[in-house]
């Protein structure tokens, strides 16, 4: 349960939504930087199997994709996790002869733990900075997305114009999670003793209102959000925010959430 006592007045309260796989070290993280922390995941990560995923590895693992586009860490933690131990080897190997590309640092750093040390990465982490990325040099190539149900459709339209042949598999979804923390957020929210809220994903913002709808305070949740400090860790997460009539102060040069917590202190410092 959300405990609505331990908050500190002496410090800013940064309200971390993560999923709960990312709570622990998040809080570690935003802590060191002098913040108080309230962590309430507001989505959840869930296994999905695609239809098309062994079609996907047999790709991988025969040397028919030219590219291999990673856009997650958990994208590639429930890829590997639903190929059988006798294939996994194989795969692994394949995609280190194939030119594998990690959408961010962490997704970057999960590849390498796998021994694939030459992935490449996008200065932008957003399907349209990554279309840019790849756009001169995938003509006539084949393109496989290991991603969430909720990746932006504009990934893969964007590489078919390039003249890419792009299939993509779904590895995981994401949740929606309602019980007595989420509710709880919301209250500690309406309260006013919440310095900062950082979204890290359309999905967290809109399931963050959902929850106020369902508590009937929705309007008044709009306005405790432009009377605090809101942060978006992007671009498209910060137009989600928007088309709820929130104002967005911080967005990181970085899609991290470290930069993000990093652009916060900054931001509240000036």
């Amino acid at each position: 349960m959300l405990d609505r006592n331990y908050i500190s007045k002496s410090k800013p309260v940064l309200a971390i939504m993560r999923p709960e796989s990312y709570i622990k070290e998040s809080v570690k993280f935003a802590e060191s930087l002098g913040f108080e922390t309230v962590a309430v995941p507001m989505i959840e990560i869930l296994d999905q199997v695609d239809s098309g995923f062994d079609d996907f590895v047999r790709r991988v693992i025969n040397g028919e994709s030219d590219y291999v586009i990673f856009t997650s860490a958990n994208g590639i933690d429930l890829t590997l996790s639903k190929i059988p131990d006798e294939e996994r080897d194989l795969f692994i190997c394949a995609l280190k002869r194939t030119n594998t590309i990690a959408v961010g640092p962490n997704t970057q750093k999960a590849l390498q733990k796998l021994g694939i040390d030459d992935s490449s990465m996008p200065d932008i982490y957003s399907s349209d900075g990554l279309v840019e990325y790849l756009c001169q040099s995938v003509n006539g190539k084949i393109i496989d997305i290991a991603r969430s149900s909720y990746g932006a459709p504009i990934l893969i339209s964007g590489l078919e114009k390039c003249g890419a042949s792009v299939f993509e598999t779904q590895v995981y979804t994401l949740g929606m999670l309602d019980g007595d923390e989420q509710k709880g957020l919301i209250e500690l929210a309406i309260s006013g003793r919440i310095t900062v809220f950082a979204f890290t994903s359309s999905m967290m913002v809109r399931n963050f209102f959902a929850n106020a709808d369902t508590m009937g305070v929705g309007e008044q949740i709009v306005n405790v959000l432009n009377d605090s400090i809101v942060a978006a860790i992007g671009i498209p997460t910060a137009d989600t925010l928007n088309s709820y009539g929130v104002e967005v102060e911080v967005i990181p040069d970085r899609y991290t959430f470290e930069a993000l917590v990093n652009k916060v202190k900054e931001y509240i410092s000036n």
